[in-house]
């Protein structure tokens, strides 16, 4: 979940009808998306259709759709669009595939990835997000989520492999678990650093892997066993 602070974008009033969400998630996807090369139909089609003011609390709600993330509690932040969007867009995304989040946060993400792909499923460590981003989720009529508290360090191998992964928050490492329950030609998209980090798209071969570094991010460190590696 990306850490930096809102910049620019559509700040609303707090006395907002649904029709201004709309339109504000539109200028969104036009100006705060498509204008920075994001080109995938389904992800801008997703951006489009998901409403990222239900997902933050309420006195963020007028902040929904500025170019920024924004605190969820816990200590946590809703990623910017434009990094939703990016990271989605690497996966390179086909409807037939399933795909692993780690760092559920609000639940954004994963509503995104679930208007793309067959089945998503997604990890957060901390319970009571991890509670309330499946309740809202349920509340939205995914069926194609299934939501986990716990250590997404590990991955979920109940389910794998799968087709892509993608991490939310940023361990200083790649954990090999991640790599290992990927498929053959599936991508793993994480943000890779401590103070400086990289996001990186990792892509799994028969002969290895093979490691893009995109842009720089910034994102909230990845907890638990990825703490204890560093």
């Amino acid at each position: 979940m990306a850490c930096n602070q809102p910049s620019g974008g559509n700040v609303m009033s707090s006395d907002v009808k649904e029709e201004d969400y709309t339109k504000a998630r539109e200028e969104m996807v036009t100006y705060q998306i498509e204008q920075r090369g994001i080109k995938d139909k389904a992800v801008l089609n997703a951006m489009r259709k998901v409403k990222r003011h239900l997902f933050v609390p309420d006195e963020m709600k007028p902040y929904s759709y500025t170019d920024g993330p924004l605190p969820i509690g816990e200590g946590q932040t809703i990623s910017q669009p434009y990094i939703v969007a990016i990271m989605t867009e690497l996966l390179e995304p086909k409807t037939e595939d399933k795909v692993l989040e780690i760092g559920t946060g609000s639940g954004y993400q994963a509503a995104i990835l679930a208007e793309i792909f067959k089945e998503v499923y997604t990890i957060e460590i901390v319970p009571k997000l991890a509670k309330t981003a499946e309740e809202r989720l349920k509340e939205l009529d995914y069926k194609n989520i299934v939501v986990k508290c716990g250590d997404g360090y590990q991955g979920w191998i109940e389910y794998a492999p799968f087709d892509g992964v993608i991490v939310t928050a940023a361990p200083d490492h790649i954990p090999q678990p991640l790599v290992d329950q990927l498929k053959i030609g599936g991508k793993l998209v994480i943000p890779v650093g401590d103070l400086y980090q990289e996001l990186i798209v990792l892509t799994k071969t028969k002969d290895g892997v093979k490691k893009k570094s995109v842009i720089p991010v910034r994102f909230v460190p990845m907890t638990g066993e990825a703490e204890k590696k560093r």
